[in-house]
């Protein structure tokens, strides 16, 4: 068998006084880690990488019952430690060692789901034989409970030569037990007991025989599980409410958001009069209004929208009903020369397009995973959200479609992520019957039960996006409008800052017209583009401070929408829709393409041929709409 550590000795060496120790937790998907991971860290935690490595995961610190802090890391989920996928390989590297970043864990909590402990306990004897400490964390004890289900925990632990404790992390059962243990493994220097597990079978016999030896019997299935899967995965009542759900999902985007996105926009506004009221009449003044307010503050807005729709993924996500979509979208997968494991990385692009490649990396298959990063920036993710409501709002009446159940701007949106969706599968069907054929491999996914959304997971989630989105708004989009402020004032003349057409930002957008013209856009929209090379969302704070600057120009003071309306037609507007539904446009992205895939040269076939898709698509909508 291969193992983390092969000759694990009993002993370590004594716990340094000062230094921070680290745990790891590792255990297969759908196993409760992060649930387990949020319990101990609470809101100190962050998403990171390792150097070097692709692969995202969860750092956090844990306080223990002695006042002493340790280091968490959340490892990708596995059910084996012989790598087959990039998660598999990074698991069992920092279990060795072996990752930058991170030295060798001085313990692990392994977590397992005791409802199915016949097949997770087959991690557990190579994750043991790495002969670190190690706490085996039975995880769902109350679904266990409730099921009917029961194991003898002590037994386990005689039988695995490990401390077995059986927990239920979302409740917050037994999770005390966990921090004791972690208390008493740090309390004091001394040596540490290690089990030493020796080329022990990763078999499913291996893991029966023990499993039954500690007196586990398997839960029965729930009966309103069998009863919804009946429902959800049949071939035409499935993708049907679907649909449902996600037309509902993005009608509620727009009516649920909209009045918290009214009192934030007012509320900059207020505040923003009230700083030009304050202040002296200087150029600081002028940047900060000007610049800041309305540039970071356009995009700031739409911070509700975005929360409501990661609210949506996060319930549909907990609750299991995601797993049952993924194998519903395998057929569609199946169509394009996928895998239905293409499905989960396509997922995660509604957020970003950087963690989806990341995520790729489970997928075995190297042309499939490559495909499937090359689609990935198709998905609409959440930095195109601000500019599609945006410019829908500008445009389009909010009157019914379908009656109360569809109105036309969520249509439109609807509309816009079923392009993007469209335009991925039609480019990885052409690749897959092309330059990167290959067999199609048998989708195995474990359908978890289904569960209620616990409302501390649901609140992390959209407190670590909340955070994301106003760190991005704080750097990328700051550092974009005070250097777009700055090129509107210069070059100075006669003392006096030019006319915003003649700034150095204004000559920019009026070299870029002639190339965008055609597609209805003019020298502001041309600026707007290439900042938002930086991030797509930046050019909803590239218009908002060029709008500002020009507003303070004339004495006027418009919304957003208003001055959009006066500078771009219907066509334009559709136009710039399209273009920013099929453009790369985020290096971001590029870049970890480019260390994906070890070059430059996907990453380069990428953004020209998203960008040519864009252009031919807006030039096309322009030419329909007028």
């Amino acid at each position: 068998m291969k193992d983390c550590h092969q000759g694990a000795t009993a002993t370590a060496a004594p716990v340094a006084v000062g230094f921070r120790k680290t745990v790891a937790i590792v255990g297969p998907p759908n196993s409760g880690k992060s649930t387990l991971f949020n319990a101990l860290t609470g809101l100190r935690q962050k998403v990171a990488n390792f150097p070097g490595v692709t692969v995202e995961h969860l750092a956090g610190v844990a306080r223990l019952p002695n006042g002493r802090d340790i280091d968490l890391v959340d490892l990708p989920g596995v059910y084996s430690l012989e790598p087959r996928s990039e998660d598999e390989r990074v698991t069992r590297d920092a279990l060795r060692g072996d990752l930058n970043g991170i030295g060798k864990p001085d313990a692990i909590l392994l977590v397992l789901d005791s409802t199915n402990l016949g097949r997770h306990l087959m991690l557990a004897a190579p994750v043991l034989a790495c002969g670190i400490p190690t706490l085996v964390v039975l995880n769902m004890a109350d679904d266990l409970r409730r099921r009917g289900g029961t194991v003898d925990t002590e037994q386990l632990a005689t039988s695995l030569g490990a401390p077995v404790v059986l927990v239920s992390a979302a409740k917050g059962e037994g999770m005390e037990t966990v921090r004791d243990y972690l208390n008493g493994q740090f309390a004091v220097p001394r040596p540490l007991e290690l089990p030493i597990l020796q080329d022990v079978p990763r078999c499913r016999q291996w893991s029966a025989k023990v499993s039954s030896g500690a007196g586990y019997h398997a839960p029965a299935p729930p009966l309103w599980t069998r009863r919804l899967d009946a429902v959800f995965l049949h071939p035409v009542a499935g993708p049907l409410i679907f649909l449902a759900v996600v037309v509902g999902v993005f009608q509620t985007i727009f009516t649920g958001a909209q009045p918290l996105m009214d009192g934030v926009e007012s509320l900059i506004a207020t505040s923003g009069a009230a700083l030009s009221r304050w202040l002296p009449d200087t150029w600081w003044r002028d940047l900060l209004v000007e610049g800041v307010w309305s540039g970071v503050g356009s995009v700031v807005v739409f911070l509700p929208q975005i929360l409501l729709l990661f609210l949506f993924i996060g319930i549909l996500e907990d609750s299991g009903y995601l797993a049952r979509a993924a194998l519903i979208a395998d057929r569609t997968m199946a169509r394009a020369g996928l895998q239905g494991k293409s499905f989960i990385p396509l997922l995660s692009a509604y957020a970003c397009a950087v963690p989806a490649i990341m995520a790729a990396r489970t997928i075995e298959n190297a042309r499939d995973r490559v495909a499937t990063i090359l689609i990935a920036p198709f998905m609409t993710c959440s930095a195109r959200l601000p500019v599609y409501t945006l410019i829908i709002a500008a445009f389009l009446p909010d009157r019914p479609v379908l009656g109360s159940f569809l109105h036309l701007r969520a249509a439109a949106m609807l509309g816009l992520y079923v392009l993007g969706f469209a335009a991925a599968v039609i480019t990885a069907r052409m690749l897959k019957s092309t330059i990167l054929t290959s067999d199609r491999t048998p989708f195995v996914l474990e359908m978890p039960p289904y569960r209620w959304p616990t409302l501390g997971s649901l609140g992390l989630r959209l407190y670590d996006r909340a955070k994301v989105f106003l760190k991005r708004a704080g750097t990328v989009i700051l550092v974009v409008a005070i250097s777009l402020w700055g090129l509107a004032h210069l070059p100075l003349k006669d003392g006096k800052a030019p006319p915003i057409e003649e700034s150095l930002a204004g000559t920019l957008g009026r070299t870029v017209e002639p190339v965008i013209q055609p597609l209805g856009f003019n020298w502001k929209i041309g600026i707007g583009l290439l900042t938002s090379l930086a991030a797509r969302e930046v050019i909803v704070g590239t218009l908002g401070t060029i709008y500002g600057i020009e507003n303070a120009e004339d004495g006027e003071s418009p919304s957003l929408q208003q001055a959009l309306q006066k500078d771009l037609t219907t066509g334009g507007a559709v136009a710039l829709l399209i273009f920013f539904a099929f453009a790369m446009q985020c290096m971001s992205t590029l870049a970890v393409v480019r260390r994906e895939t070890g070059g430059w040269k996907w990453p380069a076939i990428q953004f020209a041929y998203m960008s040519l898709l864009a252009y031919a698509g807006a030039l096309v909508a322009y030419r329909i709409v007028g």
